[in-house]
């Protein structure tokens, strides 16, 4: 598999950086200033931007495709950590801790384009527009209460109540009692996510389509009967 470059050019990224929150805010000649300093890797299918315990000094931007970002126990076992879309960014820790190393894997899940702009350059944005260092410090805040969220559940709650969070932390506000979402990864990826095994999660969607809690669609898409009842559930 061959992961190349693409040289950097102002107008090769500036969709890129428009896709992301703590850029898109600005104005328009600012986020080309901001593109400017960027370049775009090509990544296909399995290829890593990155492994645990890798040096790095960028900050990683989805254009295109897909990427999972997991960590390896000490057993080896995978814990899926989230998945990157369009717009999503990582390594944004590394920006603020320049001996740092990744702690996790993120893998391409399809052919995908990254924009990268270096931490030397993102740092000097950063003094230049405060802004971006408020909307930086409110995403990472996020993660973490993610991250503390998900960890607490794999701890001590059942695979079942897992999956019931996870679906009803998937529905849109004011979208109803009797909402269809669409699953944000692949059944094998939750599974991850929420620390069990495919074969697992595959039964506990089975148990609750079984008890008229959902229905599996085509696509992804769940249909909640009831919202209020799914909550309640537990075995």
């Amino acid at each position: 598999m061959t992961q190349y470059t693409q040289p950097h050019a102002a107008g090769d990224h500036s969709a890129c950086i428009r896709l992301v929150p703590i850029f898109n805010h600005l104005e328009e000649s600012s986020m080309d200033r901001i593109a400017g300093k960027a370049h775009t890797n090509h990544y296909q299918k399995g290829e890593f931007l990155f492994r645990s315990q890798e040096k790095d000094d960028a900050l990683y931007i989805v254009n295109r495709g897909k990427v999972r970002i997991y960590r390896l126990s000490d057993s080896g076992k995978e814990q899926l950590v989230r998945i990157l879309n369009p717009g999503d960014f990582t390594g944004e820790w590394t920006l603020f801790n320049p001996d740092a190393v990744h702690e996790e894997y993120a893998e391409a899940t399809r052919d995908t384009s990254v924009c990268m702009i270096q931490q030397q350059d993102v740092q000097e944005f950063l003094k230049e527009y405060p802004a971006i260092s408020l909307k930086l410090l409110g995403e990472m805040s996020q993660r973490l209460e993610s991250s503390e969220r998900q960890t607490a559940q794999v701890a001590v709650e059942s695979v079942i109540t897992r999956l019931v969070l996870f679906l009803a932390e998937n529905v849109e506000p004011e979208i109803g009692n009797s909402p269809t979402i669409t699953l944000p990864m692949a059944k094998k990826d939750i599974a991850s996510y929420l620390g069990t095994t495919p074969e697992t999660i595959s039964r506990k969607f089975g148990e609750l389509e079984d008890e008229g809690l959902i229905q599996q669609l085509s696509g992804k898409r769940i249909k909640i009967q009831d919202l209020d009842d799914l909550l309640l559930y537990s075995e």
